[in-house]
Order: structure tokens, then sequence, then C-alpha cells
């Protein structure tokens, strides 16, 4: 789309959004591709923003950043090194960033953003509905988890001028977070997954996390659309709380946009029918994982909504070749592995288990400790434990709460669950049991670094089966 004089982020343009919150700038007047807080990962033309944080100052890497080739740096004081790049100083650089950015998103007439939020799959229907409706539109959406009040700014602040559609993801750690960040980034289609006790520890209480989530839905306008999950009851009743016409996705029949008679196919993806307004068609989803229906869905419906019909959205479908967290990969020994190590709760959890059971060969399971859960920690490990002794053949726990999922395991009829307790016999350990054609999954909150054990497994594999190689990346999930 030709946009007449669209808006340029340049110095002037970030002079006018700060107002009197700029404190002093210096340097030649530039234009600047998008705002980066990682030194490692400056491009010439960006503009470098350095965070005061916990573990480092991004005020130490400024210089570094224009070395690198960034125009110019957002800082909150004087940085040696830095004299050739556009200096704009303020008090606060994070809230200088939202403020910027939040300006950035209203110049940006032509734009509509879509906002993904839920306790489980955001990542990967924000991937799966910029890919299904990149066939029709200029679609832009971020890589990088950005998802909360650092990343949201930094994922405006990347939109072209000739962008229809961003979609953005929205994490919550307690109420009033995506309220916030819908006031900068003006959703008018928003998307809800579920609810689960994610961050319960810092929100509070359930009810807490529901209205976090639900503050999407009450930002969008009366000619926006909301899609919601109907056969999570929390996110069903969201319907009452938004003025947006309201879209149902899932399997309960009175889903407007549902899918049935879901088969898996194994590592080789799975089959379901698309049903939209009466009319039905058959996809086979070409990576593993029946639990990805509810997030094809969603993606679904966002291309419904935006005139897509359903013969374009099952051939877009078939066609997706998205990269995600899950990874199955082939290890030496013909054994698979599926490393889910980038985190952990308990939607999570169940949905990687019934992964795995997809698979063939003798299931088994490292399954590490799902943080920030608060009141609801013990009973969730209890009944990851019990349903780990449904599917699993051998379970390995590691953690102190990976300790509870194993005693349910065993006492809900585990015939084998082992605990580990010395990190660095871990991949030993596992290895010894596995046999060829076996699958394993590798799962926990990210604090374990559990994928660490899941490179030394596949070392131990390698000293045990020489003359097999591991193979690339099979399937995302």
């Amino acid at each position: 789309m030709k946009i007449n004089n669209p808006p340029l982020l340049d110095s002037d343009f970030i002079h006018q959004a700060l107002g009197d919150d700029l404190q002093a700038q210096h340097g030649d007047k530039r234009s600047f591709n998008r705002a980066v807080i990682d030194s490692r990962a400056v491009k010439p033309g960006d503009l470098f923003v350095a965070l005061p944080g916990t573990t480092t100052d991004g005020h130490l890497h400024a210089a570094s950043a224009i070395a690198a080739g960034a125009n110019g740096c957002l800082l909150e004081k004087h940085v040696e090194g830095t004299e050739t790049g556009t200096l704009f100083y303020v008090n606060n650089t994070l809230e200088a960033l939202q403020k910027i950015a939040a300006c950035w998103r209203k110049s940006l007439k032509n734009l509509n953003v879509i906002g993904i939020t839920g306790n489980v799959g955001k990542t990967t229907t924000k991937i799966f509905t910029a890919e299904l409706i990149a066939s029709k539109y200029n679609v832009e959406y971020s890589k990088a988890n950005y998802n909360n009040e650092i990343g949201v700014p930094l994922c405006l602040l990347e939109i072209n001028p000739h962008t229809d559609f961003s979609v953005i993801e929205m994490g919550m750690y307690t109420t009033n977070e995506i309220s916030l960040l819908c006031q900068w980034s003006k959703p008018k289609i928003g998307v809800v997954l579920n609810v689960g006790p994610v961050h319960l520890e810092r929100a509070g209480s359930m009810e807490n996390i529901i209205k976090a989530k639900q503050e999407l839905v009450e930002a969008l306008p009366e000619n926006g659309v909301a899609i919601l999950n109907i056969d999570d009851p929390s996110v069903r009743k969201m319907a009452e709380h938004t003025s947006a016409n309201v879209i149902f996705i899932g399997q309960n029949p009175s889903a407007m946009v549902r899918g049935t008679e879901i088969k898996s196919a194994g590592q080789d993806g799975f089959d379901f029918h698309l049903e939209i307004e009466n009319q039905k068609r058959k996809i086979h989803v070409p990576f593993p994982g029946t639990h990805l229906t509810i997030n094809l869905l969603a993606a679904s419906a966002v291309a419904n909504t935006l005139g897509m019909n359903i013969d374009e959205i099952a051939e877009g479908i078939s066609t997706l070749d998205s990269t995600l967290r899950t990874k199955i990969s082939t290890l030496p020994g013909n054994i698979s592995i599926l490393d889910d190590t980038y985190n952990a709760s308990p939607a999570s959890m169940h949905a990687a288990i019934n992964l795995l059971s997809e698979l063939p060969g003798r299931h088994f399971a490292l399954l590490g400790d799902m943080l920030e859960l608060g009141s609801e920690s013990k009973n969730a490990h209890e009944e990851i434990g019990k349903r780990a002794a449904q599917d699993i053949d051998v379970l390995f726990t590691i953690g102190d709460l990976g300790l509870i999922i194993s005693e349910f395991a065993s006492k809900f009829g585990k015939a084998e669950a082992i605990h580990i307790t010395e990190r660095n016999t871990a991949a030993q350990l596992i290895a010894s049991k596995l046999k060829p054609g076996d699958a394993i999954l590798i799962k926990g909150s990210r604090g374990l670094k559990l994928e660490s054990i899941a490179f030394d497994l596949s070392k131990t594999l390698e000293e045990i089966y020489p003359n097999q190689s591991p193979s690339n990346d099979k399937v995302n999930s």
C-alpha cells in the first residue's frame, strides 16, 4: 500500500515524541531503522537504547553499539565512545522507549494490530497467523519473544509504514500490564487462547490472571474482533466484557471456526477438519502435535475475518513451514528427542506429553520444575505426575518440584520413575536406559537450563553409537 508522506523515524520524530522528557540532544539529524537493547544485535542504522538492568547496564555497551553501526543512542548519562552518534538524553530510557513506540504506532494510520494472549501458545499462534495472512497482506511480526513492557515497544518500532498488519503477542505477570500494551499498540483484533496458573505467584490469584488476559478484549474498539477459545470456560466468559464482535473457536459445536476429527500421523503431522460457516475442509498439517489445532483455528479465524475464504486458509495451513520452539530431532541410535526446554507450564507440559505419545517407540521423559505457579504449584506437579503415569514408559525427573511429579507417577502405577539428584550424571543415566527407536521428551522451566542436559545426552549417545551422527531437526512444532 502506497502512503503519501509516510512517517519517518528520525531525530525530529524522536524529539517531538519525547517532548519535555528529552533532557538534551547531541549530534546530526539522522533516521533510524529500529530500536535495539542488545549491542550484540545492532545493525547499521539502529537506535541503541541503554536500559539499566539487574545483570548489566546497557550504558556499558553503548560505545560498542556505536562501533557496530548504530546511528544513535537513547541514554540516561554520558558515555565515552558514543560521540559520533546522535544522542538523546532522558531521565528514564525505558519510559522514553515506550513513549517513542506509542507515538510511532499512532503515526501509522493505515496499520491494524492483531494482539494475541494466553498462558500457552502465544508465539506459535503469532507465527501461524502472520504466515497465513501474508499470502494476501503486507504483514510484520517479531521473530523474537517480544511480549512485555520492553518487547512490545521494540516490536512497534520495527514496523514499516507500509505494513498492513502487525501480529503482536502480549504477555503478563499481573493486572494492568496487557492494558498498557494495548494503549501503545491499539489492537483491532484480539485473540485469547487460554487461561492457566502461569505466573500465579506474581499475579496472586487465578481471578487476577483472568482479569489480566481479559484486558485485551476490553481494549478492542466496537468495530474490532475478539477471537475467543470457547473450550476454555474462563475465556468464553470474556465475550461479556468486550464491545467488539466475538468469534468463538474450538471443538465445541457452537464454535464459529471449529476443528473436528483430529487424527495424529506421528512425526508426519496430523489431520483435522476445519469448519467455517457450514463449510468443511480436511487439512493435513505438516508437523506433529494435535495440541496445535487451537493455534491453527485462531489463525484461521483471523484470516477469515480479513477476507480469506476456507479454501485459501486450508491451502495456507497445508504449506506452513514455521520454525517454532519445540524441536524433534533424531539422535545417534535412531532415538527421537523432543527438546522443549524453553519453558514449562501445566498446559504446555500436558501438550508436550501428548505430542510425545504420538511418536513411535517407547516413551521416555525428563521433566523438571514448573516455576511461578504460586499456591497451585504442588497440585499442578501432582497432576503432571498422574498424566505421566498414563503415557510415559520411563520417567526421569529433576528439581525439588520434579520430585513431586516422580512420586505421583509412581503412586498412579508408573513402573519406573527415577528422580535425578546429581545433574552431572543425568545424561549418562538416561542414555543407559534408552534403546534404538525410543523417543524422549525433555521439558522444564527455563530456570533449570535443561537444554544443557539435552546437549550432554546427544554427546553421550554419540559415544555409544559412534557411527551414527544426529540428523538435522526433522520438524518444529
